[in-house]
C-alpha cells in the first residue's frame, strides 16, 4: 500500500492538469451570462467524485443552481464525515488588473510560493481547496484504507449567499446527517506555521439607493439649488463611523462578543510582523478601531465597509451633471451573539434617519449569515491538530478569521454537527481580487493532510 506522500508524488502532475482543468470553466455564480458555465462546472464535480471512486454521486436540483452530492458509507456503525465546498468563483472584474487571463489558468513563481503558484479565479477560493478533498478521497480509496464514512455536499452560490443551500439542507436532514462537517475555505497563517480557524464573523450584505431629482441636471444650472445624491450619499457614509472609527449605528454594539485579555493574549501568540503587513499592502500605515490591535480588528470586531459607490458620469472626459441618483452597496463583518438580521434592520432604520430632506433613501437587503465559534476540546479540532502536526511538524494555532462563511451556523443549527475549518490558503492569494492564485505546495499539501484527519477523527471517536 503506498503512502500519502508516495501517492502524491506519484500523481503530482496529474492532480495539478485536473485542478487546472477545473479553473478554466468560468463558473461565476454573480453574472447569469455564465449560467451554462457553472452548470458545467457542476457536472465536471460530479465526474471527479465517481472517477475518484465514490459510490453514489447524484447532482442535487434546487430553486438555483444545483448542489453535488456524493456518499461512499461502509459500515453504518462507523463515524460519518460531510465534506462541503463550493465549485463557484467570484468575478474576475477588474480584468485589466490581471497579469494573466483569470480562466487561462497558469503556474508562476513567487518570493512566498518559489515551488509555483497556480493563478486563476477560484484557485484558492474554493476549487483548489475543494479538490484537495476530492483526490484525498481518491487516495483513501484506491489504498483501500477509508476509516470511515464519508459525504460530499458541493455547491453552487457560496459566492452569492448560498441561497438555496439552506432550502436543501433543510429538505435533507437525513441525507447529510454525519458526525463532523470538514470544510477547506480558509486559510491558514503561512506554509510553515498551520493553523486552524475556530471563529468566523457573520455577514449583513446591503445596497443603498439616495434619489433626488427626477432626472440628470445641468451643474451649472442647478447647482447649489437642489440636494447632490452622490454628495449626500458620501456624507452619510462618512458619518457611519467617528474619529475613532466606531460605527455609529445605535445598537450596533449591544450584543458583541468582548473577549477577555487572557483570550486576546492567546491570540497574540499567533505569528505577525506588521511590518511585513504594511509593505505586503503598500501602506505607510495602519488603520482602524480604536483600542485593538490590526490582527484583532480584522477578526473579533465587527466592520462597515463600502464595497461598491457609483452615479452619475464616470466615462472619458468630463460631462457636467448632478446625478439624479447614487448607489453603494455595504457590508457589515459581525460577530458571534450578533444577529445578522437585527443588524440590517438597525442599518436600515439609521440610515433612512440622517438623509437629509431634499433626497429619498432605500436600503436593500442581500444576503447575510451569522458568526461561529467552535470549541478547541472537540474530537474534530483536536483529530485536524493532529493531522497538521503529522505533515507540518508543527502543532497549529487556533484563529479566528476576519471573513465569514454564513453556512457553518446553518449547518450547526439544522444538522447538529460540529465544523472544522480546515484551510491551506495564504492571506496573500488574493482571494476575490485580480491574480488570485493557490500554491501547488499547499494543494498538495492539503490533500497529504486530509487522509490524516480521517484516520485520527476515527481513533478519538471510538
Amino acid at each position: 500500500m503506498n503512502t500519502i506522500k508516495q501517492y502524491v508524488q506519484e500523481n503530482k502532475q496529474r492532480f495539478i492538469d485536473e485542478l487546472i482543468e477545473l479553473l478554466k470553466i468560468p463558473s461565476v455564480s454573480a453574472d447569469a451570462a455564465y449560467s451554462k458555465d457553472v452548470i458545467r462546472t457542476s457536472e465536471a464535480v460530479k465526474i471527479s467524485l465517481e472517477k475518484a471512486g465514490c459510490q453514489f454521486v447524484e447532482i442535487c436540483e434546487t430553486p438555483g443552481y444545483p448542489i453535488v452530492f456524493g456518499e461512499h458509507i461502509i459500515d453504518e456503525n462507523l463515524p460519518t464525515v460531510l465534506v462541503y465546498g463550493h465549485y463557484d468563483v467570484q468575478p474576475a472584474d477588474p480584468i485589466e488588473l490581471w497579469t494573466s487571463p483569470p480562466f487561462e489558468p497558469v503556474i508562476k513563481t513567487t518570493d512566498i510560493h518559489p515551488e509555483g503558484a497556480i493563478f486563476a479565479r477560484g484557485s484558492c477560493d474554493d476549487k483548489g481547496q475543494m479538490y484537495m478533498h476530492v483526490k484525498a478521497f481518491e487516495y483513501m480509496i484506491a489504498n483501500n484504507n477509508l476509516p470511515c464514512n464519508v459525504k460530499f455536499m458541493i455547491e453552487g452560490e457560496e459566492e452569492v449567499g448560498s441561497k438555496s443551500l439552506s432550502w436543501f439542507v433543510e429538505r435533507n436532514q437525513e441525507k447529510l446527517s454525519c458526525d463532523v462537517i470538514l470544510i477547506s475555505d480558509t486559510g491558514m497563517i503561512s506554509n510553515q506555521q498551520p493553523s486552524i480557524t475556530t471563529g468566523l464573523r457573520g455577514l449583513s450584505y446591503v445596497e443603498v439607493e439616495v434619489t433626488g431629482p427626477n432626472r440628470d441636471l445641468h451643474s451649472g444650472l442647478y447647482g447649489g439649488a437642489v440636494a447632490n445624491p452622490i454628495n449626500v450619499l458620501a456624507k452619510m457614509i462618512a458619518s457611519l463611523h467617528d474619529e475613532n472609527n466606531h460605527i455609529t449605528i445605535p445598537g450596533f454594539y449591544d450584543n458583541v462578543e468582548e473577549l477577555s485579555l487572557e483570550e486576546r493574549a492567546e491570540m497574540a501568540k499567533a505569528p505577525f510582523n506588521l511590518d511585513n503587513y504594511k509593505k505586503a499592502l503598500d501602506l505607510n500605515d495602519i488603520y482602524g478601531e480604536k483600542g485593538y490591535v490590526t490582527n484583532e480588528r480584522n477578526s473579533i470586531r465587527p466592520t462597515l465597509d463600502v464595497n461598491g459607490i457609483w452615479g452619475g458620469y464616470t466615462g472619458e472626459g468630463a460631462k457636467t451633471v448632478i446625478a439624479s441618483q447614487a448607489f453603494a452597496k455595504i457590508s457589515m463583518r459581525l460577530v458571534p451573539n450578533q444577529d445578522w438580521e437585527h443588524i440590517t434592520e438597525l442599518f436600515t432604520k439609521h440610515f433612512e434617519s440622517i438623509a437629509p430632506s431634499g433626497v429619498t433613501v432605500k436600503v436593500k437587503p442581500h444576503h447575510g449569515g451569522q458568526g461561529y465559534v467552535t470549541p478547541i476540546d472537540s474530537i474534530g479540532y483536536k483529530a485536524a491538530n493532529m493531522a497538521y502536526t503529522e505533515t507540518f511538524g508543527v502543532p497549529a494555532i487556533p484563529v479566528r478569521s476576519g471573513g465569514s462563511i454564513p453556512i457553518v451556523a446553518l449547518f450547526e443549527k439544522e444538522l447538529k454537527s460540529k465544523t472544522i475549518l480546515m484551510g491551506f490558503g495564504l492571506d496573500s492569494d488574493a482571494i476575490h481580487s485580480p491574480n488570485e492564485h493557490f500554491g501547488i505546495f499547499n494543494y498538495l499539501k492539503g490533500i497529504e493532510t486530509i487522509p490524516l484527519f480521517y484516520k485520527y477523527f476515527v481513533e478519538l471517536s471510538k
